[in-house]
């Protein structure tokens, strides 16, 4: 098969099921050679299972595609630098890392725990961490031997790290310590040809039908599928192929047919008080003023 990423060699993580997969199969349909990455968990991370990304390779193969299974748990730092390196010793490089496994542990924020907070953080923000980790070393390790680096990371983010999300702490926590993560690797790694991007994307998954049964239900046949995950995998593919050399450090929403660039933190209204310190008295009308001057923040999903 050719596409837009014909030849490169992409890892994708989280990708037996619902957006990973259809982001695998999209890879596998624009050329790439793929990495199905993914331990096989429930929904609740325990258990693992070879079946899910064994099924996604059967798929991309029937296709006329090449991929490989790998169950590697992103969660360990030693385990995802074994992913990298089974990628590069199968297909004797690595082109894109795409960072998609995810778990969630709702709760409303008075009654979470510390062992669903860390669980959410193992696998949701440490997962972005280790396999990008090890790739940006291989990378800056090629591109100080004087080959040329082309390479890319795309970070899975969601409107719950842009805009949190009732009953969602520990993962709106995460999903927006990724996109703050997106930025720096964009500023550093761009010496080493490796640009960074992360999507925010709204699709029918495990983690989103229990949390949002009505809007993520199944249309009929023939309808326009707005939740679909494939609707998500394009942008993906493109992220990761060469043509998107030169987008770096962005965040991109995308739903449906709708594709957008989330407008993150920015520097507001300010005032200074001529080089001398703030009393505490005097910063209740400045703070006051300053908020009335800056816009009203997006609504936190949920409210």
């Amino acid at each position: 098969m050719s596409g837009i990423c014909d030849g490169r060699v992409v890892i994708v993580t989280g990708a037996g099921r619902g957006l990973g997969r259809a982001h695998a199969l999209e890879l596998g349909r624009q050329g790439a050679n793929v990495v199905v990455n993914d331990l096989g968990s429930a929904l609740d991370g325990t258990g693992t299972s070879t079946g899910p990304a064994d099924a996604v390779v059967a798929e991309i193969e029937a296709d006329g595609g090449v991929a490989v299974a790998n169950g590697a748990d992103v969660s360990d730092f030693a385990a995802a630098e074994a992913l990298v390196a089974f990628a590069v010793e199968t297909f004797g490089r690595l082109d894109a890392v795409v960072n998609n496994a995810g778990i969630v542990r709702d709760r409303m924020f008075a009654n979470a725990t510390a062992d669903e907070w860390d669980a959410v953080m193992a696998v949701n923000l440490k997962g972005h961490f280790t396999v990008s980790r090890h790739a940006a070393a291989y990378w800056r390790n090629r591109s100080k031997a004087g080959e040329v680096v082309d390479a890319r990371i795309v970070n899975t983010s969601s409107g719950a790290g842009i805009m949190g999300s009732i009953g969602q702490a520990a993962y709106s926590a995460a999903k927006g310590g990724i996109a703050a993560l997106t930025l720096v690797q964009a500023a550093e790694l761009a010496r080493y040809g490796v640009s960074a991007n992360a999507i925010a994307p709204a699709a029918r998954t495990r983690m989103t039908e229990g949390a949002f049964e009505e809007m993520m239900a199944e249309v009929d046949e023939g309808t326009c599928d707005a939740m679909d995950p494939a609707n998500v995998s394009p942008l993906v593919a493109w992220l990761a192929s060469a043509d998107s050399a030169g987008v770096t450090g962005r965040m991109f929403e995308i739903e449906g047919d709708k594709v957008g660039v989330a407008d993150g933190w920015q520097h507001g209204p300010t005032e200074h008080r001529g080089g001398a310190r703030w009393e505490a008295a005097e910063l209740g009308d400045v703070v006051r003023r300053l908020v009335a001057e800056a816009p009203e923040p997006a609504p936190v999903y949920g409210t």
